[in-house]
């Protein structure tokens, strides 16, 4: 019997493109899929997350900003973006003031930071993510943009472990 092929198989057998094309999906700034790609082959999928791990405290401020870029707003999931649906799940039952309240912070946030509200929503209610946003609201820019880059990291990892999944 032929060994089984593997997600992390065919990751690593993937063309530079195809590759890629399928880490712009797990984050959108070019910096990093470029330091993540450079780690391959990956052994296993311990060695793919410390790149993502790696790769994530090499961003600069722009590399940061171009990783946001990807995500929809907290409260406001992309409609033709599975992953900005199932990411935000705790907001599809939100009521429509809740709803309100995070637009509101969000719109104080951003103009605070100059970017969107960014946290790991999987398994977060509305509730916890707005409690979140307002408190990180007082934060500095360099704290912050700490908060942030451990916040990329974390979704990073999930949909890693999604791809090694479904690919």
């Amino acid at each position: 019997m032929p060994p089984t092929t593997t997600a992390l198989d065919r990751l690593n057998a993937a063309t530079e493109e195809e590759l890629d094309a399928l880490l712009t999906e797990v984050c959108t700034s070019d910096d990093w899929v470029a330091s993540v790609r450079s780690t391959r082959p990956w052994p296993d999928a311990g060695a793919l997350h410390a790149a993502n791990l790696a790769a994530m405290a090499r961003l600069d401020t722009a590399g940061l900003h171009r990783a946001m870029a990807g995500h929809a707003r907290i409260g406001a999931p992309k409609a033709d973006d599975p992953a900005s649906r199932r990411e935000q799940a705790g907001v599809q039952d939100a009521d429509a003031a809740l709803l309100a309240e995070l637009r509101a912070a969000n719109d104080s946030y951003q103009e605070a930071f100059g970017h969107v509200f960014l946290i790991c929503a999987t398994g977060r209610s509305a509730g916890s993510m707005l409690a979140a946003l307002r408190e990180r609201s007082g934060n500095d820019p360099a704290t912050e943009r700490e908060i942030v880059r451990g916040e990329l990291r974390k979704i990073n990892d999930l949909r890693i472990d999604r791809l090694l999944q479904d690919f």
